[in-house]
């Protein structure tokens, strides 16, 4: 896949790799839950259907998939103008979000699939599709309870530009501390 600096238009995603349609939930939970599984500090699952219509409604969905048609991985994206909401609209409104920051979110790869370079094709098709829509930069939140993640996501170019609150989806186990660590990356 080519990046496509300053580009606006429609991005070119590697073979095997598309946006998710709304037909794409009933496989996406397992999947997303699956992969998942190793953060056993959360409640219950990462993800439902309420959840997951939510998350499609706000941003996209990139999916990975075999030439079988069986979704192997998953990236969420979202744009978030860096004016706040009403800029977004704005963006929106006149059909680009210029000086936008995209936000990448619930990479998850099949544990079967794990390995096999899967989390960097969605990362780099992700990172193409914001570009594709005007995003300058990206962020990304990692959990601190998953100390292994941020050394990954710096080969990827990221770096630790601050904190926030975690609003878990699931209730923390009893005793349990937990926050985000935002990652940052110029596109």
């Amino acid at each position: 896949m080519t990046k496509q600096a300053g580009s606006t238009s429609k991005p070119q995603f590697p073979h095997g790799v598309r946006l998710a349609a709304a037909a794409d939930r009933t496989d996406l939970i397992p999947l997303i839950n699956s992969a998942f599984s190793i953060e056993t500090f959360l409640e219950g699952t990462r993800t439902d259907e309420d959840r997951l219509a939510a998350m499609m409604r706000k941003g996209e969905i990139l999916v990975a998939e075999n030439g079988a048609g069986q979704l192997l991985g998953c990236i969420y994206t979202e744009v978030r103008d860096s004016r706040g909401s009403l800029g977004r609209l704005l963006a929106r409104v006149r059909g680009k979000a210029r000086h936008a920051r995209g936000y990448l979110g619930q990479l998850a790869v099949d544990p079967a699939s794990q390995g096999a370079g899967l989390g960097r094709l969605l990362i780099e098709a992700a990172e193409d599709h914001l570009r594709c829509q005007g995003c300058e930069a990206v962020d990304i939140t990692v959990l601190s309870m998953r100390p292994e993640l941020p050394p990954i996501y710096r080969r990827f170019g990221y770096v630790e530009t601050g904190t926030e609150e975690f609003h878990p989806s699931q209730p923390l186990k009893s005793g349990v501390e937990c926050h985000c660590i935002v990652m940052s990356k110029q596109l």
